[in-house]
């Protein structure tokens, strides 16, 4: 007797592109892979930059991100290993410590400056650029930032653990960050060998993962991604990754703005012309 097969009722997405990124440095000489915000990925509307860095050679990170200014965006930074203190125009001023997250909000202006707070050992993270609509890019700037201990935390009983920082996983664990412009998804999976991790995202949402560490393969595909590896995922409604080997990585996605982008250093509006308007009001003192 044939035993008909249950249609599967999610679309899966599938590996789209690969990408490695390019070393960059940045700051005050801090070394780091810029991944999004390359001449091979520009963005991921709505997400503009991510930058991973990781070292514990002190050259390579000491002169940190000192006092700059940003309008238009949010920056996202979280931390895998070593603490990084933050300092702003608007008097904030805190450590991000490991499994720590600062979502900021930069809207109409802020000065603010990442400095490690560390002489030596490990610093590893990641800062990702998150756009805003033309509607809220000259809000009040704000912050959402949460200790480890803030951030929800998934645990299942093979070992595998899902932080989730943003939105909530297909067992209902939801991250403590919200954002309504772009309801994003932000999950930190550390997967076990031989587990498989399924998560439903919005049809509409652009979506990648970052492979930090181990060797994964992604979709009914089974597109292998290394490590130190960005996977572009393809369109559908649930992304299934299975771990051939204990791995590590970023699961990260958003509903695009769809908006015109103009670059501009520190700034990201819709028009040159609101460009030119953010560095005149930087050099004014208006921000």
């Amino acid at each position: 007797m044939t035993v008909a097969t249950k249609p599967s009722l999610h679309n899966e997405r599938e590996v789209q592109q690969l990408s490695h990124g390019q070393l960059a440095t940045d700051g005050d000489g801090v070394k780091l892979t810029r991944i999004i915000g390359t001449p091979e990925l520009n963005m991921l509307d709505p997400f503009l930059l991510l930058d991973a860095f990781e070292s514990d050679q002190p050259e390579d990170y000491i002169g940190g991100f000192p006092s700059h200014p940003h309008r238009g965006f949010e920056t996202v930074t979280y931390l895998f290993a070593g603490q990084m203190r933050h300092k702003d125009s608007a008097g904030n001023e805190g450590v991000i410590k490991p499994g720590g997250v600062q979502w900021m909000t930069a809207g109409k202006g802020i000065v603010h400056s990442e400095m490690p707070e560390q002489v030596d050992g490990l610093l590893m993270g990641f800062q990702l650029w998150v756009n805003l609509p033309s509607s809220a890019k000259m809000s009040e700037p704000g912050y959402q930032e949460f200790p480890a201990e803030e951030v929800a935390l998934e645990e299942w009983a093979s070992g595998t653990r899902v932080r989730v920082i943003s939105g909530h996983t297909n067992k209902g664990t939801e991250g403590p960050v919200k954002n309504e412009f772009v309801n994003p998804t932000y999950l930190d999976v550390q997967l076990k060998a031989g587990d498989q991790f399924e998560q439903a995202l919005a049809d509409t949402d652009n979506a990648f993962l970052y492979q930090v560490a181990g060797d994964i393969s992604v979709g009914h595909e089974g597109k292998s991604v290394g490590e130190r590896t960005l996977a572009v995922l393809g369109a559908g409604d649930q992304v299934s990754i299975k771990a051939k080997k204990d791995s590590r990585f970023l699961l990260i996605a958003g509903q695009p703005l769809n908006e015109p982008v103009a670059r501009g250093g520190p700034f990201v509006m819709n028009t040159k012309a609101e460009i030119l308007q953010a560095f005149q009001d930087f050099q004014s003192n208006r921000f």
